[in-house]
């Protein structure tokens, strides 16, 4: 009998796939991949699985979150609103650490876990994992009400 798949079968070789998935969007749109860089990534659907658009507005978001993708309609080619927080509506060029932590929802759904989303957004920029999470965690404390742990 077949073994039976687990998460931890898919967990491997997913945060592979998301590593070089980050590392071609840095090559693309790097080395400073900043503001302009991040509405031109959201374009590219070699990047960006389904259609992406960044909108400034914490309704959707949970208290203390920064960002976070919302459908547009029943499936994922109807595209993503990808909430962030109002308060980086002035500190455009942190945005893309927000964005690229939360685009692997986009990308991979329920599949993805928040390692593979700081694997992912460590690649594109460039930075080790831990001074991603570091910087993601700097951004994120004034909003927070608890900080990251």
């Amino acid at each position: 009998m077949p073994k039976q798949l687990t998460a931890d079968d898919v967990r491997v070789p997913l945060n592979a796939h998301v590593a070089a998935k980050g590392v071609e969007i840095r090559a693309k749109y790097g080395p400073n991949l900043g503001w302009s860089e991040l509405e031109l990534m959201l374009e590219d659907r070699t990047c960006v699985r389904y259609p992406c658009a960044i909108e400034f507005n914490a309704e959707s978001l949970q208290p203390g979150e920064f960002a976070h993708p919302v459908a547009k309609g029943g499936n994922p080619e109807d595209g993503f609103t990808m909430f962030v927080h109002p308060f980086f509506m002035t500190r455009l060029p942190e945005v893309p650490f927000l964005v690229l932590y939360q685009l692997v929802a986009v990308n991979y759904g329920e599949f993805a876990s928040g390692d593979d989303a700081v694997t992912f957004g460590a690649a594109a920029l460039g930075l080790a994992e831990d001074a991603y999470y570091e910087r993601l965690c700097e951004l994120v404390d004034p909003i927070s009400d608890c900080g990251c742990a």
